[in-house]
């Protein structure tokens, strides 16, 4: 079987190789020609574990393949499908933009020869398939031609940094046809998929578009649902940690995405709440619930800093700050919407100097900051003579450090702890301040004689 996944972006990519890792025959079409020549030689536009490997192993054994010419392999490769999983950003209005999506669609309907399934796996709302479907129509009457077609929608349920694992044994493969023949070539295309029992879920193609949205946003309504409680736990004494562990044992509950934090943020949870809010005030309705998620969201961004700003009475200006982790979340290089961005501006505008550490991020976010902040080139030294550390990226390696070390670096000792994978009474007893996300402040009991 042959498919074509355009677009070599992190959807286009993942979805592209994990299909070629169980040998279908894949080309991955991007108009980037130096992104093409990039992957070719094996250097990958995005850090996703385990990835860099899998795209060297099938493209040498000539499972997968890139191309900048759309045309020439949808009109020459025998294709049976081809996935469009190019970027939807958000508009000024929150929308999402399809510029692309229908770009390549009216790139197919100009080179297709056969019959064809047209997927669309880039997050679209509900009614883009309709308008897929129109702009092949528009080019297939533009040559005269009459070719039979079928378009789908398959969502993609992918986390950043779990990529591989989540398209190779996935939850659920949920996509939306119109007819009996697209779900055979669906059927076919992810039988390698269900042979380990996971499920395929075919529907209607609007229900498989909202789907996603609606998944995304139950995502982001629960981790600004738990910010919230962390705030009040902060006003009432009480201890978002215990909280979470007593709504978490209730199995209509469960314990995932209920972390407090500093936000979530990152290509698809803000795109697509902002996206789904929109979708449905042009169909004539509010959606009070995701109003209020993005509004939390956005005011947790700031928590850490506020938190910062009133310990040093507001003083912040030629003072030293460690930041540990840029990158939205652990395991991915991403940038976007990082409430490290918020966080770092606003420290910044305040005069103060930043010193910041990431295992992954850092080129990236010096897309982003440029040389407004200094890089370390590791978590230590990040913290010589720093005033305070910030926690904003919860990474393994900076679960346990030496709090020894870490003292001797710091000038001051104050933790702020953006994510709660330290305990306060612990870093007390070391000598430290300590504020969380949702629990009392610790102050120093004692000083370890070891520092």
């Amino acid at each position: 079987m042959r498919i074509a996944v355009v677009g070599t972006g992190y959807v286009g990519l993942v979805t592209g190789t994990c299909f070629a890792e169980v040998g279908i025959d894949v080309t991955c079409v991007d108009i980037d020609e130096k992104k093409i020549a990039n992957l070719r030689r094996g250097i990958l536009p995005i850090y996703e574990p385990g990835l860099e490997e899998m795209v060297t192993r099938n493209f040498q054994k000539e499972r997968l393949s890139f191309s900048t010419d759309l045309g020439e392999v949808i009109g020459g490769c025998g294709c049976e499908a081809a996935f469009i999983a190019v970027g939807t950003p958000p508009g000024e209005d929150g929308s999402a933009d399809l510029k692309y999506v229908l770009a390549v669609a009216r790139e197919i309907g100009r080179s297709m020869s056969g019959y064809l399934v047209v997927v669309t796996k880039s997050t679209v709302p509900v009614g883009t398939a309709r308008k897929v479907r129109q702009a092949i129509e528009e080019e297939l009457e533009a040559r005269g031609e009459q070719i039979d077609f079928d378009v789908a929608s398959n969502p993609e349920f992918l986390k950043e940094g779990a990529a591989i694992a989540d398209f190779l044994k996935p939850d659920r493969i949920v996509v939306g046809v119109a007819s009996e023949r697209a779900e055979q070539v669906m059927k076919k295309l992810y039988k390698p998929f269900l042979m380990n029992g996971h499920p395929l879920i075919f529907m209607d193609i609007p229900s498989a578009e909202m789907t996603k949205y609606a998944a995304n946003a139950m995502l982001a309504t629960k981790i600004s649902f738990m910010n919230d409680i962390a705030n009040v736990c902060e006003l009432m004494g009480a201890d978002v940690n215990m909280v979470r562990k007593g709504i978490g044992s209730d199995a209509r509950i469960g314990n995932k995405f209920i972390y407090p934090g500093i936000g979530y943020g990152g290509s698809c949870f803000p795109k697509d709440v902002k996206a789904l809010i929109r979708t449905a005030s042009e169909n004539g309705y509010r959606m009070r619930v995701l109003e209020s998620v993005e509004e939390v969201n956005e005011n947790q961004k700031s928590v850490l800093f506020d938190k910062v700003r009133a310990h040093f009475s507001g003083e912040l200006a030629g003072r030293t700050f460690a930041v540990w982790g840029l990158s939205f979340k652990p395991k991915t290089d991403d940038m976007r919407e990082a409430p490290s961005l918020v966080l770092i501006e606003k420290l910044l505008a305040e005069g103060a100097r930043v010193k910041a550490y990431d295992p992954v991020a850092m080129a990236e976010a010096r897309h982003s900051l440029g040389e407004t902040i200094e890089y370390g080139k590791d978590e230590y030294e990040a913290l010589i003579d720093a005033d305070a550390l910030l926690l904003v990226t919860e990474w393994p390696e900076f679960r346990s450090p030496n709090f020894a070390v870490v003292g001797k670096l710091m000038k001051g000792r104050v933790v702020f702890d953006g994510r709660n994978i330290y305990e306060g009474a612990d870093l007390s007893e070391k000598g430290f301040t300590y504020y969380g996300i949702g629990v009392k402040q610790q102050v120093p009991q004692k000083i370890d004689a070891t520092l």
